[in-house]
């Protein structure tokens, strides 16, 4: 494989065998170091060979080994002569990142973290398998994955300015719930509101630095302001939407005369009846996981005003925007100078639109759209924006968090007879976890240094740094 440099943030793995384009890695040449000790940077070639790929097979500096596709990975194809896989999602379906801004400011909750946190981890339902309050009767269940983010607002569960807030409005109005398998939709029946396991989290942090003040004041970023950055997807049923047409996929492409470099790429044509299949129960999983997220800051809002006596008008918890990382978008892009409708497959990534798209909501649409970038639990998370270059180079994409570095085996061996929560709270970050591996599995050390991750993609232009974010508290999975 020849890589070959092109300035200080791109790199080119050049085409070879059966590869239709070449692929992009977007890092710095310390990271790909560490990237070319993986088989990331063989998935970036493997994604290249599949039909109807568009410009490059595109990796983000958080890259690392996925199913299928790295995660980290971006890869556009054509919509009428393209493929659509699952690998190119990955399991957890709209896995996305939710940030919110408070009228509090650090001030306000100094002295005061131990029982908020407490009173969140008892709240907000973490680990795995957990289940939430909301239960839902069969024809609700299929409402909510037609419905999305509206779905919860229309039952009590926060405003419609979180909807405007949200990625397409919280919905994809191609799902079909008949599609979905029984086995996806008992997964998903009790799982409504509930964080999950893994990388997932609730970190309550602080504005610590702002690097576009102009940004930074349209999306109501303020130094010193008090933050809730959540982070979950579609739980069991997306899961099982993606285990059920892995499936089906692996044995339909047999049948296409497609040689795949790795069955996990497993795919269909887009317009073939198993990639219309996918792509509507893809978008239950993608509704379900806005819909989790929206009841997960509503259950935060009212946690905050009990647990600080507050009224709701005094902590206005507003929601900055929520982005999803794992998932396939139709998109109308620029394309060898023309446009094209295509379709996105964004794993491991983050939608980064720059201005003027009318996907971004109105009161973002002059600046971008936000990108919420988080890392470890014991450093920083970003918030970025989006930018013409990213619409030109990336199909409108960016990097998605820190990127592993260690194997959660590797993790483990690494923590023992170490006390990860303790070294976290003397950086000043409480910590509540559910299993007993959990911060193990997590700790900071097992992830990429995010702040290099996010001066990749800010030095490349296909985003722009806004604001830093501090943690103050985490509720881990």
């Amino acid at each position: 494989m020849q890589i070959t440099r092109i300035d200080d943030y791109r790199w080119r793995v050049e085409a070879f065998g059966r590869m239709n384009v070449p692929g992009i890695v977007y890092t710095s040449a310390r990271m790909l170091d560490q990237v070319r000790q993986e088989e990331a940077l063989n998935q970036v070639a493997n994604v290249a060979v599949l039909p109807g790929i568009l410009k490059a097979s595109m990796a983000m500096p958080d890259i690392h080994w996925g199913y299928g596709f790295p995660i980290g990975g971006v890869a556009a194809f054509d919509w009428e002569s393209g493929v659509v896989s699952p690998g190119g999602v990955g399991y957890d379906i709209n896995c996305g990142v939710r940030l919110a801004s408070t009228d509090l400011q650090v001030e306000d909750v100094r002295g005061r973290m131990k029982g908020l946190v407490d009173a969140l981890y008892r709240n907000v339902p973490s680990g795995v398998g957990s289940t939430g309050s909301v239960k839902l009767s069969p024809k609700d269940q299929k409402k909510v994955l037609a419905q999305g983010s509206q779905w919860a607002v229309d039952h009590g569960y926060g405003t419609d300015e979180d909807i405007d807030h949200t990625e397409d409005r919280g919905c994809l109005a191609h799902a079909d719930p008949e599609v979905v398998s029984q086995r996806a939709l008992d997964r998903g029946s009790n799982q409504l509101g509930t964080l999950g396991s893994g990388n997932h989290f609730l970190e309550v942090g602080v504005v610590e630095e702002i690097f576009h003040p102009q940004a930074a004041e349209i999306f109501g970023l303020r130094l010193g302001q008090i933050t809730v950055l959540l982070h979950s997807g579609s739980r069991g049923l997306g899961y099982q939407v993606c285990d059920d047409f892995l499936a089906v996929m692996g044995k339909h492409v047999k049948t296409l005369g497609i040689e795949l470099p790795d069955r996990q790429l497993a795919c269909a044509y887009i317009h073939s009846e198993q990639g219309r299949r996918y792509l509507k129960a893809m978008a239950c999983a993608a509704n379900y996981a806005w819909n989790n997220r929206q009841i997960l800051l509503h259950r935060c809002r009212e946690t905050f005003e009990e647990a600080l006596g507050i009224s709701p008008r005094a902590l206005n918890m507003r929601l900055v925007y929520d982005v999803c990382h794992n998932i396939a978008k139709k998109e109308e892009h620029i394309v060898d100078g023309r446009p094209r409708t295509v379709c996105v497959h964004r794993k491991g990534a983050t939608r980064a639109f720059g201005p003027g798209r009318s996907e971004i909501s109105a009161d973002y649409r002059e600046i971008g759209q936000p990108i919420l970038i988080p890392g470890d639990m014991g450093t920083a998370s970003y918030v970025l924006v989006g930018t013409e270059q990213a619409m030109l180079e990336t199909f409108g994409s960016t990097c998605h968090g820190a990127g592993r570095v260690l194997s959660r085996k590797a993790a483990l061996r690494q923590s023992k007879g170490r006390s990860i929560a303790r070294e976290l709270e003397d950086q000043g970050v409480l910590v509540r976890w559910t299993g007993r591996s959990t911060l193990a599995e997590e700790m900071p050390e097992a992830y990429k240094n995010v702040s290099q991750v996010v001066d990749v993609v800010h030095g490349a232009g296909i985003s722009r740094k806004v604001a830093r974010l501090k943690p103050l508290a985490v509720v881990k999975g």
